[in-house]
């Protein structure tokens, strides 16, 4: 009995040695916390640790939290880590603080590039509790709160998983925060990742990437990797209207090569078409140093091959064919009276000369004939690319 009585005293004199020390700690917990200064509220924080730090005190673990989210002059990035990995370790913390302290640590690793499993799971953590604490209608915060961490979250988890190159599982959480926060810098971390996914040709992934930047942004980046990655998936049309999106932002020579063979593959079935894929082509040449031989080739083919100038094709043809006959026609001329003088032929070799440089001359009628129909519809070429030139500001 003695010692059992001789062990609770032991106890209720540390017990009451500890209150005061206990009592003084809650008094300077609550002064730091209730000054409307923030850097003084800082500093109270800051003796706070110094004077009760590892002794057990009530809201160490609050202190803890406040110093990793409160923003103040010199505040480090190591710093803001360090407490807040020592307020979750601690534990105990409203489900409030625990997800500003969450979302604080997870973006700092992910933006230093360290600790991304760990940036991902307290990202994750967030998002499941907001989610918990949205649902049973906790007095914490609003719903409307909740679902803002649920959407940080989100972006949190996103940003630590582009970074760690799970770009494809990235774009899902940056996806799900946009429709919840509605923020263009959502948009603009889309873009990024979207970017990366069409340089490593994940082509379906970039397209879904991108959906939300074009409609939000609007820009041309947006515009001509949205398009481009439409097209490697095989949907020209819906590709077409957003690399005209794209040039209308900015005159760029590939996005006027893809307008103008997109194009080119429609005049087939509608020939109504024509003109404009020139125009694009044409421009192309001009604009793009590496698809310029390709565009005016291009460009050239559907002219010479459109209804109005079928016949310049056929005129190419019929060129050879006199050219040929005429050619037959000198030498055969040639080697009969080339090296005679015209007061050693007979009548009928007269008569004979005659009919042939007859035959000759015809034939050089009708090739300078059809050189001059040639002529025209080559000036009307040269004519669309002047009126290109003078568009582009080219000389």
């Amino acid at each position: 009995m003695k010692k059992t009585a001789l062990t609770t005293l032991i106890m209720i004199l540390f017990i009451s040695s500890s209150l005061p020390a206990q009592i003084d700690a809650n008094q300077d917990y609550i002064k730091a916390m209730t000054t409307s200064v923030a850097s003084l509220k800082v500093k109270l924080l800051k003796e706070y640790l110094a004077k009760y730090a590892g002794k057990g005190t009530q809201y160490e673990n609050f202190v803890y939290a406040t110093l990793c989210v409160q923003n103040y002059a010199d505040k480090t990035a190591r710093e803001t880590l360090e407490y807040g990995e020592k307020a979750l370790a601690l534990g105990g913390l409203d489900d409030l603080t625990k997800c500003r302290v969450l979302i604080t640590i997870s973006g700092i690793y992910s933006q230093r590039g360290q600790n991304l499993e760990k940036a991902t799971n307290y990202a994750s953590q967030v998002i499941q509790i907001a989610k918990t604490n949205k649902n049973k209608q906790s007095t914490e915060a609003t719903p409307e709160q909740w679902n803002k961490f649920i959407g940080a979250g989100y972006f949190s988890q996103g940003q630590a998983l582009e970074k760690s190159k799970h770009l494809r599982e990235s774009v899902d959480s940056y996806i799900n925060s946009y429709r919840i926060l509605k923020d263009a810098q959502i948009a603009n971390s889309l873009k990024d990742v979207g970017k990366s996914l069409y340089k490593f040709k994940f082509y379906k992934d970039a397209e879904k990437a991108f959906e939300i930047p074009v409609s939000v942004l609007k820009d041309f980046i947006s515009y001509a990797f949205y398009a481009k990655t439409l097209f490697k998936n095989k949907k020209k049309e819906k590709a077409l209207k957003y690399f005209k999106l794209a040039y209308g932002k900015q005159r760029n020579g590939e996005m006027a090569f893809y307008i103008g063979i997109i194009l080119a593959d429609k005049t087939k079935s509608n020939p109504s078409v024509s003109q404009e894929a020139m125009r694009y082509l044409l421009e192309a040449s001009f604009l793009s140093a590496a698809n310029s031989k390709k565009a005016m080739g291009l460009a050239e083919s559907i002219f010479f091959t459109s209804e109005r100038n079928t016949k310049y094709n056929q005129n190419v043809k019929e060129l050879q064919k006199l050219s040929k006959t005429l050619e037959s026609l000198t030498n055969k001329f040639n080697k009969k009276f080339g090296e005679k003088d015209e007061e050693d032929l007979s009548d009928a070799e007269l008569k004979e000369m005659d009919n042939m440089l007859k035959d000759i001359e015809f034939e050089e009628m009708d090739i300078q004939k059809i050189k001059a129909e040639q002529k025209i519809v080559l000036e009307n070429f040269n004519r669309l690319i002047e009126e290109t030139k003078q568009r582009l500001g080219v000389r």
